[in-house]
């Protein structure tokens, strides 16, 4: 411990078990500081005075893929609507939701989301937001209300943000003119680096990351792309760049149409793809497309249970694995949100698609193990913070399992985040929280989550009734 400045009690905890990133430790000190970044990592330490863990300690789980406003869509189309109901049909229902949102609804149903993610193992989120304007698809008086909305929303919860706001101009590949219902979307070029600048100091002194999410190929144009990552590369030359790409077979067949070549072969062959970008889906590669996806640098962001509800298809994950790609998980429509769900949709994906079990083990032959530190790792580079686990540097993010819950109990350790993963979900084995140091779920309730359900039941329901 030498050469480490002491520092409060309240900003230590011992583990007896901690997952890092190089695999599992014993007697795990942690001490990070007034900021909420690790200082120390400490394995086979004494407890001294500082406060003991209640079961194993992981890493907090980055969301690298949320609408927040959907949370309140969520069973409102599992019904069926047309002959054969796709994503299509799903979107123009949710268009019709989103019509109604206003800034105050967006902020209520935002901070119960982001409570709701907080108790089930997320400890940031990266908002993919595109509902910009008024209903009427005129500009607030301040451009950026419902960016700040959301930035309130995740402050008030205590949840890490990244803020992606979207860049919607067509309808369709080619330039087709937006729709009316995605007035309330649409922006200019200049006009989303101009929103980008007025929002930078407020995501900073919030702690928050900003990047630029052009919303996919269909819905910006060659030119608006090409200058958009521009004006954002020289406004923050690390911000993440995330977009929708390749998630639905007709999107692949209009592209083909439009340009002769698939969505990752076009995006790859004209956009500078690195480790900054996000590919959000990316459900329909060619074996090329994953090689080149995965050289690329590019994290694949998978929503496994909302690419199931809308019945989008499955990643090829053994595929992405083999060439070396970094993946991350999101809930994006929030059918479900829970971190460990996510991973075991994915799992179970696999297992459904390859007639195989354990698909996705890693060196660790533990499942929910190699699932969790991966995720962590792909989270965070999506993410463009420094929340990639516990290591000294990183933001002291992290949950802590009850060792006595009967998922838990009496297992070895090794074994525990695969049955929090595959065997918790009736009752979760996720006991505390911590974001940047703050303890914000205890006991697996969130101080706000009784004042945070009412504000989004009242919000959905006047959102109906509009």
């Amino acid at each position: 411990m030498s050469g480490i400045d002491p520092t409060p009690d309240s900003r230590t905890l011992f583990a007896e078990h901690a997952l890092l990133p190089t695999g599992w430790a014993r007697n795990v000190l942690l001490r990070w500081d007034g900021a909420g970044s690790l200082q120390a990592v400490q394995a086979d330490a004494q407890p001294g005075s500082a406060p003991r863990a209640p079961g194993p300690v992981l890493p907090g789980m980055p969301n690298l893929h949320s609408h927040a406003f959907q949370r309140a869509f969520a069973g409102l189309t599992e019904y069926r609507a047309e002959a054969q109901d796709s994503f299509w049909s799903w979107r123009d229902l949710m268009y019709r939701f989103a019509a109604r949102i206003t800034p105050e609804s967006l902020e209520a149903i935002a901070t119960w989301l982001y409570v709701e993610m907080l108790e089930a193992g997320y400890t940031s989120v990266c908002e993919f937001h595109y509902v910009h304007h008024d209903r009427d698809g005129r500009p607030y008086a301040d451009d950026a209300t419902l960016s700040l909305a959301l930035l309130r929303a995740a402050r008030k919860a205590g949840m890490g943000i990244t803020l992606l706001p979207v860049l919607y101009q067509t309808s369709g590949f080619g330039g087709k003119p937006p729709r009316a219902d995605q007035a309330r979307f649409i922006r200019s070029t200049d006009n989303m680096l101009a929103l980008l600048q007025r929002l930078l100091p407020e995501a900073r002194a919030q702690g928050a990351a900003l990047g630029l999410a052009p919303h996919s190929l269909r819905a910006v144009p060659p030119d608006s792309l090409r200058v958009a990552v521009e004006g954002l590369t020289a406004l923050d030359a690390r911000a993440p760049i995330h977009i929708h790409i390749a998630e639905q077979t007709q999107e692949v067949d209009d592209c083909l149409a439009w340009s002769g070549q698939r969505p990752v072969q076009w995006l790859l062959e004209h956009a500078p793809v690195d480790a900054r970008w996000c590919l959000v889906h990316a459900t329909h590669m060619t074996p090329g497309e994953y090689a080149g996806a995965a050289r690329s640098g590019a994290v694949a962001g998978i929503c496994p249970t909302t690419e199931a509800n809308l019945g989008d298809g499955i990643f090829d994950m053994p595929q992405w694995l083999g060439h070396g790609g970094a993946w991350g998980v999101g809930s994006d429509s929030h059918a479900c949100v829970n971190a460990a769900e996510e991973l075991l949709m994915l799992e179970y994906s696999q297992r459904l698609s390859l007639r195989q079990r354990n698909v996705l083990a890693g060196p660790d032959p533990q499942v929910g193990t190699a699932l969790w530190t991966a995720a962590v790792q792909g989270g965070a580079q999506a993410a463009g913070r420094p929340v990639a686990g516990l290591a000294m540097g990183q933001q002291a993010d992290f949950l802590a399992l009850d060792a006595g819950h009967v998922a838990l109990a009496g297992l070895p350790v090794q074994a525990m985040v695969s049955a929090h993963v595959f065997g918790s979900h009736r009752s979760s084995a996720l006991h505390s929280l911590w974001v940047g140091g703050e303890r914000r779920v205890q006991a697996g309730r969130h101080a706000l989550h009784e004042a945070a359900a009412h504000g989004f039941i009242a919000a959905r329901t006047a959102t109906l009734q509009s």
